[in-house]
């Protein structure tokens, strides 16, 4: 999508359950959003993921002249609430990570946590990144490429590798110089006192940002944790994508943790699949009679089954509205539809789903169950 915030026009990508705890996902310098992809796909499973180009990359404009981190940071800001996101868990590397720390010092009501990656409090020597710059400004960013590539991953020769080199040679010339600014301009001292919690990600052999920086930064954040990945530079996402997505999947259940009592988790994911509205009014009308059932349900479904790891709730939507549709429990069938708006399912995997309850269920089965979400997609609509 495409959204004009003041003198820019951004350009991101919103993935996962429309209810669910979102993530925003910040890229490096010279980079773009793809560069989230591997951790974007496992994340929007649970979460709902906002992948955004910065100021002067990927496909959002660049405005020519120096940007700071408070300019970078409320730009951030201003996507979210233009889609309506009150608070996030913010992950981001190299200056994506900084903008990270700017937006909890400045508005920490608004961030839940950090996963900052690969990043430093300040980038000092000035004179290096000048020196940069102004080889940038002369000679464009494909000149030093190469260099930079070699700053990022271990391996040059890797498809990723070379398709986090084509961000850079892709990358506008006046995005670089000023996001380049920001970075020779930042100081420690303008993200003192964070709170929130954060996890705090580093490539072990990091060139650019080394382990030291890491534990600068995570000695700034009181409680904080560390995640050293061997075998890293400065841009692991492609290269240890595993042990890059283990860290912040682990990062985000930490935050999102359950309550151990199943039957308060029960309560929590109830909530989560079928959104507060119904929940409110199904407690309201709780009666003595139904009230052990409710409980049986809390327990036994709700905090059983839908809080094992195993599947996400998007998946776990998909498979009732199948069963439901083939064993004509049109009640719950339309519950379940309606909770579609907070698991991610959409109408084409609805559509989807039935066919097979068509071929596998029946077709009479599938003609009733495909009127009902029909209808109850409209009166959402």
């Amino acid at each position: 999508m495409f959204i004009r915030l003041g003198e820019v026009v951004v350009h991101a990508q919103v993935t996962g359950p429309e209810r669910a705890p979102t993530v925003l996902l910040l890229h490096s310098l010279s980079a773009n959003l793809h560069m989230w992809e591997p951790q974007a796909a496992a994340l929007a499973k649970r979460y709902r993921v906002v992948a955004v180009d910065m100021r002067g990359h990927g496909l959002t404009t660049a405005p020519a002249g120096d940007y700071s981190m408070h300019q970078l940071a409320g730009d951030c800001f201003a996507l979210l609430d233009a889609l309506g996101i009150h608070q996030v868990h913010v992950a981001g590397v190299s200056i994506g990570g900084r903008i990270a720390l700017q937006m909890a010092a400045e508005q920490p009501t608004r961030v839940l946590s950090l996963m900052p990656c690969d990043t430093a409090l300040e980038f000092q020597p000035a004179s290096m990144w000048q020196e940069r710059m102004d080889g940038a400004r002369a000679n464009g960013l494909a000149t030093g490429a190469d260099a930079t590539l070699a700053r990022w991953v271990m391996d040059t020769s890797l498809a990723s590798s070379q398709g986090l080199k084509r961000m850079i040679c892709s990358t506008d010339v006046a995005g670089y110089l000023g996001c380049a600014a920001a970075l020779r301009d930042c100081r420690a001292a303008d993200v003192a006192g964070i709170t929130c919690p954060a996890t705090v990600v580093v490539g072990e052999q990091d060139p650019s940002t080394p382990v030291a920086a890491a534990k600068a930064v995570q000695a700034s954040i009181p409680g904080a944790a560390i995640v050293i990945i061997p075998d890293a530079k400065h841009i692991p996402n492609f290269e240890q994508e595993a042990a890059v997505t283990r860290a912040l999947l682990h990062h985000m259940a930490m935050m999102t943790a359950l309550p151990s009592d199943r039957q308060a988790a029960g309560m929590v994911v109830r909530r989560q699949v079928l959104g507060n509205a119904h929940v409110d009014r199904s407690e309201a009308a709780l009666t003595p009679m139904d009230q052990p059932f409710r409980d049986f349900i809390l327990e036994g479904a709700w905090g059983s089954v839908w809080t094992r790891p195993g599947l996400s709730h998007r998946d776990r939507s998909l498979l009732c509205l199948g069963m439901l549709a083939a064993l004509g429990h049109h009640d719950e069938f339309k519950l379940h539809v309606r909770a579609t708006r907070n698991t991610g399912v959409t109408p084409e995997e609805i559509a989807e789903v039935l066919l097979q309850v068509a071929v596998y269920g029946g077709v009479p089965a599938a003609n009733t169950a495909l009127k009902l979400a029909k209808d109850i997609l409209k009166e959402d609509a």
